[in-house]
C-alpha cells in the first residue's frame, strides 16, 4: 500500500465508487469545489490509483517556489483577467495529442456559484471527448465517478445534467455549493 492510498483510505476514511472506464482522452469535471482541501484529496487519490491527469488552476498559485511543483503535477495557470483562448488551445492540444486528461472544478470557484464556468463543456465539445463527472462527497466520504457526459451541443440542457449529477455530492462547506 502506497503512503497516498494509506493516508486517503485507511486514515482519511474515503472510498471509491468508480464505474467509468477511462479513455485516452477526457476532461475530468470534479465537483463541488468548496475547499483548498479538495485539491490535497484530488492529489492524494490521483497518486492512491496512478492517475496521471493535469489541472487548471488560478496563476496566483505559480508563484515561485510553488509554481515549478505545481507545474511539475501537471498545473496549468488561468488567466481569468485575460481573453486568452483558452478553451480552443486546450480543444486543439487535446486534438492533437493521442493522450489528454485535464481535471477542472465547473465552479470555478470555492464560493458559492449557480454559474458555473462553461470551459470545461465547450473544450470537450470543441474535441469531441467526454466529461468524466467526479464527485466529491466528504460527509459519505466518498470519491465517486458514474457518470461519462459526452456534450451534445445543447449547452443548457447539458449544464441542467450535468449540475444535477452533482446535486447529491456534499462539499468540505456544503453551504457554499450552489448548483
Amino acid at each position: 500500500m502506497s503512503l497516498s492510498q494509506w493516508i486517503l483510505f485507511r486514515w482519511l476514511g474515503f472510498r471509491t465508487e468508480v464505474t467509468v472506464p477511462m479513455p485516452e482522452k477526457y476532461i475530468l469535471a470534479l465537483a463541488p469545489h468548496t475547499s483548498n482541501w479538495d485539491f490535497v484529496i484530488g492529489r492524494l487519490y490521483s497518486n492512491a490509483v496512478g492517475l496521471k491527469c493535469n489541472f487548471l488552476m488560478k496563476k496566483e498559485w505559480f508563484f515561485w517556489p510553488l509554481g515549478i511543483l505545481m507545474r511539475k503535477m501537471g498545473g496549468v495557470p488561468v488567466y481569468r483577467n485575460r481573453q486568452m483562448g483558452s478553451t480552443d488551445i486546450l480543444a486543439d492540444k487535446a486534438k492533437e495529442s493521442d493522450e489528454f486528461r485535464l481535471c477542472i472544478t465547473p465552479e470555478g470557484t470555492r464560493k458559492p456559484n449557480r454559474e458555473w464556468k462553461r470551459g470545461f463543456y465547450y473544450i470537450a465539445l470543441k474535441a469531441d471527448i467526454p466529461i468524466l463527472l467526479y464527485g466529491l462527497d466528504y460527509e459519505r466520504r466518498l470519491i465517486k465517478c458514474t457518470k461519462m457526459f459526452v456534450p451534445t451541443g445543447d449547452v443548457e440542457k447539458d449544464m441542467m445534467e450535468i449540475k444535477e449529477y452533482f446535486s447529491e455530492f456534499k462539499g468540505r462547506h456544503p453551504q457554499k455549493f450552489e448548483y
